[in-house]
């Protein structure tokens, strides 16, 4: 089953951050990130840019309008995302709790399975 791992953070800690800071967190990462790639288990990652660079489509009433920043109005942002193959959600979890380790400070993992839109348009459960 595909699960995507959603990382949330407040944006203000995490620029508060040293380089050096930074350099660990990304090592502390990497290493969870290539024990999980080397069982074939991982998938795509990704870091988004900061929510200043967000552009959002809100729709009311059946109108749409562009709107500058992030999609929600919250203290912990979106900050990026990992996807994984797990057989169970108890393994997923394992996974979301090394990222926690990594990670200093707060925040949460968010773990969603995934189901994924084959070519011509039938949904399918990985």
């Amino acid at each position: 089953m595909l699960y995507a791992v959603l990382c949330y953070n407040s944006e203000d800690a995490v620029a508060a951050w040293s380089r050096e800071e930074e350099d660990k967190v990304m090592s502390d990462l990497a290493a969870v990130e290539r024990k999980y790639a080397a069982a074939g288990k991982l998938g795509p990652v990704a870091r988004l840019m900061p929510t200043t660079a967000a552009t959002t489509l809100r729709k009311s009433s059946g109108e749409s309008f562009i709107v500058d920043g992030p999609f929600a109005e919250t203290k912990e942002q979106f900050l990026g995302f990992f996807l994984v193959d797990m057989e169970t959600l108890d393994e997923a979890i394992a996974f979301a709790r090394e990222l926690a380790v990594a990670n200093p400070g707060v925040g949460a993992y968010e773990i969603r399975p995934l189901r994924v839109f084959k070519p011509g348009g039938s949904l399918e459960a990985l």
